[in-house]
């Protein structure tokens, strides 16, 4: 019988939180958000369904967990699994120790906005349940299989040495779980060649061989990649020297304009929300077109470039809240890959409801599907993994 897993995601403002047994209908879930806030709170779902709103005011990480823990105390969880989104070079899940919480905080400066608050989390939790296991699950161990040739820059050798500038990739946790639910949905778990596109206000591409990811669209920060929600994505380097030598910015200020005001809503100049942009295009607004196009463009581009470390490509992921969602993003980005051979069935395109999992292809060429994702899920798993090896 699999051990209860709770599952603890802090972020800068905000805490996801998900108690998983074996059975996924007895999750309990929610969303601690607007810490340090008038208007803190607590949304979630209990046991059975029921939905739960507390109010939290002025609570800090801390504080919002220990009335998180508080309330699940009763379910009396036997693991915690952290996602940690910086691991540096660490390759898989491990066991919080002291030595563990040092390497977290020695790859700080590589997730400033992340791990800090992923450090208040296991302090936290590690002080209130002293006696449950404690896992680090890295966003980034995912990708520590990819060759060299696709995690170094062309820089200089002593940055790489000295100072670990290398790609590194994010959304490991999603990434991973799709492909693997997709291979083992299309009868070879774990075997083959897929692309994953994981899309949401943050995204990322992935091409995975045999269970492993070879490369990623993500690099040595999340800023890397595709076009995301308020993220640029991929920028010619010397934007920088040219915003300050033009525009006086400095450092700060462009590095803020690349990930808050950038993407999609920095195209549109409404939103950076899918669904909103799609609603408005309908509408004629030029502007929001023309962001869907960048958008479906250049995730068509990452998945054609990152299909280089395929030797053969059995299929493609669609997840995250756009990719599991928008029909019409999909059908878009597949129009720029027919040279692949993808057989796109538009109605069943269209039939996938919110939440669904199916394919899309008409049962020929590379394989199309869309998978929710289950980060959390992922995590448990590789919680328990680390706790019970040979379980």
């Amino acid at each position: 019988m699999a051990i209860s897993v709770l599952v603890i995601n802090c972020g800068s403002s905000s805490i996801k939180y998900a108690l998983i047994s074996e059975r996924r209908e007895d999750r309990i879930y929610g969303l601690a958000e607007n810490l340090g806030a008038a208007d803190a709170r607590i949304k979630g779902v209990t046991l059975g369904g029921e939905p739960l709103e507390l109010s939290i005011p002025y609570a800090d990480h801390a504080k919002a967990l220990e009335t998180l823990l508080a309330r699940l105390a009763n379910y009396h969880p036997q693991a915690i699994g952290h996602r940690v989104v910086h691991g540096g070079n660490i390759t898989k899940a491990e066991l919080l120790t002291p030595e563990l919480v040092e390497r977290i905080e020695a790859a700080t400066p590589l997730a400033p906005l992340h791990n800090p608050a992923h450090l208040i989390g296991i302090e936290a939790t590690m002080r209130l349940f002293p006696q449950l296991p404690q896992v680090a699950v890295f966003d980034t161990a995912f990708h520590q299989t990819m060759p060299e040739h696709a995690y170094r820059y062309a820089l200089p050798k002593y940055l790489y040495t000295e100072h670990q500038v290398r790609r590194y990739g994010f959304h490991g946790t999603s990434h991973a779980y799709v492909t693997e639910r997709a291979s083992e949905l299309a009868g070879n778990k774990n075997q083959g060649g897929w692309l994953s596109a994981h899309l949401g206000n943050g995204s990322s591409t992935c091409a995975v061989w045999n269970g492993h990811s070879v490369d990623t669209s993500m690099g040595m920060t999340p800023l890397e990649g595709v076009v995301m929600g308020t993220r640029s994505g991929d920028v010619d380097p010397s934007l920088h020297l040219f915003l300050a030598s033009n525009l006086g910015w400095d450092i700060q200020k462009i590095d803020s304009m690349l990930n808050k005001e950038s993407g999609l809503l920095g195209l549109s100049g409404l939103s950076n929300d899918m669904r909103t942009l799609v609603e408005a295009s309908e509408n004629g607004h030029e502007d929001a077109t023309l962001a869907i196009e960048v958008f479906c463009y250049r995730l068509a581009k990452s998945l054609s470039a990152l299909s280089c470390g395929l030797p053969r490509l059995d299929g493609l992921v669609f997840t995250g809240g756009i990719g599991e969602n928008s029909a019409y993003v999909r059908e878009k980005t597949l129009g720029y890959l027919s040279h692949f051979g993808l057989q796109f069935s538009k109605e069943k395109n269209d039939a996938l409801a919110r939440g669904s999992e199916g394919r899309i292809d008409n049962g020929t060429g590379p394989q199309i599907w869309v998978i929710p994702t289950d980060e959390e899920g992922r995590i448990a798993k590789e919680t328990r993994q680390v706790i019970e090896p040979n379980a």
